[in-house]
């Protein structure tokens, strides 16, 4: 009887595959062969799922949100704090740091994803559905704490909750260049949320 294959979790293991040689020397150099020789399948088993390059990275970058997705929920769990916005929030700004082996490697992953969306507009069409999400999901984090007392009221929520996502981008580029160490990029984010938080 033929061996049954999950299909899904054969991509999970290509896209961790990508990652992982991602994390090792960046996108550029990465193809298909390469790949399909650290996942330790065939070439013709990573073309099976994805027939270029683009596809492959496509999913990856799903995959990617995904599981920073997983890992901020499982911060926000761990926390003896209260879950409250602030907690949420900065959760999400930490877990978006390039400040462990997985999250460097899909920092990485999400640079190139970002470089080929500029001449690619089925990357960029999923930048444009995933990002004003995420932008909007902390606005309302931000509006729930402002009707709560814990921001003050003439804060435009809105603004601020763009402000905060572009915090940890800019973190990780010093992180992986050496600029700045994990402490200093926490603290900055801290620094960050007292600002909004303050009342």
């Amino acid at each position: 009887m033929p061996k049954q294959v999950d299909h899904e979790q054969r991509r999970k293991q290509i896209a961790e595959a990508l990652l992982r040689l991602a994390g090792r020397g960046g996108m550029e150099a990465v193809n298909l062969r390469d790949v399909a020789a650290e996942a330790g399948i065939s070439m013709g088993s990573v073309q099976h799922y994805f027939r270029t390059k683009e596809q492959m990275l496509q999913y990856a970058a799903g995959y990617v949100n995904d599981r920073a997705a997983e890992r901020i929920r499982a911060r926000i769990e761990a926390t003896d704090e209260p879950h409250s916005a602030r907690t949420v929030v900065r959760a999400v700004l930490v877990e978006m740091l390039a400040l462990s082996t997985e999250s460097r490697q899909e920092y990485l992953v999400t640079i190139a994803f970002f470089v080929r969306a500029l001449a690619e507009p089925d990357l960029a069409a999923l930048y444009r559905e995933w990002w004003p999400q995420l932008e909007q999901w902390i606005t309302d984090l931000l509006r729930g704490a402002q009707e709560a007392g814990e921001i003050a009221a003439g804060v435009d929520v809105w603004m601020e909750a763009r402000i905060l996502l572009a915090v940890p981008d800019g973190l990780s580029i010093g992180l992986l260049l050496g600029h700045h160490g994990e402490a200093d990029s926490v603290a900055m984010i801290d620094h960050a949320l007292d600002r909004v938080f303050a009342c």
